[in-house]
């Protein structure tokens, strides 16, 4: 049974880093857009004025942490202080792309741990709650010291393969580090498992697939992974899955974090079809570059998300259902 509500109204303002999201999750709501103003002076630093009242209301920012990675964090820490100030009833941090993920934990002598510092720069600018999408690392929730909801674009993604009935396939996830979701995949699919053994080089991150774990040859290989940056591992991958005899290779992962000469290079790779979600913008062009890239959108989960958070609804049901 629902909760009373304690705040106001649903207020979503965007960032500039998914505006396209945004609106989607916007006209799933049925609630538009708020105004806001956001301009970037000569001197690269970010004004944002609000052009309503946010008073007591319950208010979603939404804007992921992807490219460009630093503008986009500030932009979410003005965008929190200006509505916090503003004096809104709760304020929730929506970042289907969280940044700095790989960077959870000291694995070198005297370096940070990047995702902490985000996390407590989010909750210090003003955050009530936040809202991600397939953390990297899942210990990251525990950086947070405000509730919050991690989902999952597992579902969307796996409900995508079903109907296509993909026979004589197995799922092989990237690496080890991904492989207790992999055998999500697998499960939900009824198809058998596979496991690739790769190192990354700490100097230099290059990626190095050493061996596969599990019999592909002539099987079809349903590649998973959370996201694609250089397209590195993507490659090393395919690669050592050709050859050890596979047929076909589809790959689905969650966001499409490419760098500049990632989309070169998963385009000469023989993949029959990749999946991603729209946490990141893709852009017109790279849709065009990569056409076996198909886009499922995340804005129905966020939107039915951002509702059962307003309404006081169990959001774990939703997955149950």
């Amino acid at each position: 049974m629902a909760q009373p509500r304690m705040y106001g109204n649903i207020e979503i303002f965007s960032g500039t880093g998914n505006l396209a999201l945004a609106s989607k999750i916007s006209e799933y709501l049925q609630v538009p857009l708020s105004p806001r103003e956001i301009v970037t002076f000569p001197n690269e630093n970010i004004f944002i004025r609000l052009q309503t009242s946010v008073r007591g209301q319950d208010v979603f920012i939404i804007q992921p942490t992807s490219s460009p990675v630093n503008y986009n964090i500030m932009e979410l820490l003005l965008m929190l202080d200006t509505v916090k100030r503003a004096s809104a009833g709760r304020i929730t941090a929506v970042i289907p792309y969280f940044a700095y993920g790989r960077s959870d934990k000291k694995d070198q002598p005297r370096v940070p741990i990047s995702a902490r510092l985000l996390a407590d720069l989010i909750t210090v600018a003003g955050a009530d709650r936040y809202m991600l999408i397939d953390l990297h690392a899942g210990q990251i929730q525990g950086f947070f010291s405000i509730p919050g909801d991690e989902l999952t674009a597992f579902h969307l993604l796996s409900d995508y393969f079903r109907p296509k009935q993909l026979t004589n396939t197995i799922v092989a996830a990237v690496d080890l580090g991904f492989a207790k979701k992999g055998r999500n995949f697998a499960q939900k699919l009824d198809f058998r498992m596979a496991f690739i053994e790769k190192r990354r080089d700490p100097k230099d991150s290059s990626v190095h697939a050493l061996a596969v774990i599990g019999d592909v040859a002539g099987k079809n290989v349903l590649l998973v992974d959370d996201e694609v940056n250089t397209g590195c591992s993507a490659a090393e991958a395919v690669d050592i899955l050709k050859k050890h005899g596979a047929a076909d290779v589809y790959f689905s992962f969650t966001h499409a974090a490419f760098s500049p000469d990632a989309i070169e290079l998963l385009r000469s790779l023989p993949i029959r079809e990749m999946v991603c979600t729209d946490t990141v913008p893709i852009s017109p062009a790279v849709r065009e570059r990569l056409p076996n890239l198909t886009v499922l959108s995340v804005a129905p989960l966020l939107g039915e998300v951002i509702r059962r958070v307003h309404e006081g609804e169990s959001v774990g049901k939703m997955f149950n259902e």
